[in-house]
């Protein structure tokens, strides 16, 4: 199957498209489009690899599933575009942030600027219908995503893995930590911001393995 992802990634990951799940996969998404609202846009699916081609790759971060509201999913995990209010969870990044780095709250929740410098923002599952959170979940996304993380913890070290929840770290836990630096986490929404996210001081630790090893620093 010809799909249209970042050629640095299409090479890797070929295998996966021409696999009888991704094509069933596909037929489902596309019918989904067709008779309903779904996020992200669908030239905006594979964006968090066109935004961080594999060889600039340094951080990965995992989430679940694309928001679900009118305007809120670009494709990125966690992102929003330009003039869109925060989601609470976005919100409690840029918190931690601030508190970690001593940088201000951003007026943009656009997080282009984080995969433009070699951080892979990925969604275990790729899209979602309108207001129905999971609603797209075990129809195939989980397996390709699961061979983006297998893919890059076989052909990569040196990366920085931030496993926000139980989720996601149960999706990373291929990543050598031998090899790696692996930040777990409760993940930053309000239910469990508190116990844990606050505090966890990943930025300036990514910051600092990636120094270590004498790669540019993300800028967040």
């Amino acid at each position: 199957m010809d799909v249209k992802i970042s050629e640095s990634w299409k090479s890797l990951l070929q295998a996966e498209f021409d696999k009888p799940y991704f094509e069933e996969s596909t037929r489902f998404v596309k019918t989904e489009y067709a008779q309903g609202s779904v996020f992200p846009a669908g030239r905006n699916i594979f964006r968090a690899f066109d935004k961080c081609p594999f060889e600039k790759l340094k951080v990965v971060i995992i989430g679940q599933d694309p928001y679900h509201g009118v305007g809120q999913a670009n494709g990125l995990c966690f992102s929003v575009d330009d003039g869109v209010q925060y989601p609470p969870s976005l919100q409690n990044i840029f918190k931690e942030i601030q508190d970690d780095l001593g940088t201000p709250i951003p007026q943009s929740g656009n997080l282009d600027r984080w995969a433009e410098q070699g951080v892979l923002l990925l969604n275990a599952v790729l899209t979602v219908r309108a207001h129905q959170a999971a609603s797209h979940a075990g129809r195939g996304w989980e397996q390709f995503t699961d061979a983006v993380v297998r893919t890059i913890a076989e052909r990569k070290e040196g990366v920085v893995y931030m496993l926000w929840g139980n989720y996601a770290q149960r999706k990373g836990q291929i990543a050598d930590p031998e090899r790696n630096l692996i930040l777990k986490s409760v993940h930053p929404s309000p239910l469990s911001v508190y116990r844990g996210f606050f505090g966890c001081k990943h930025f300036s630790k990514a910051n600092d393995y990636l120094i270590k090893l004498g790669k540019e620093p993300i800028v967040w």
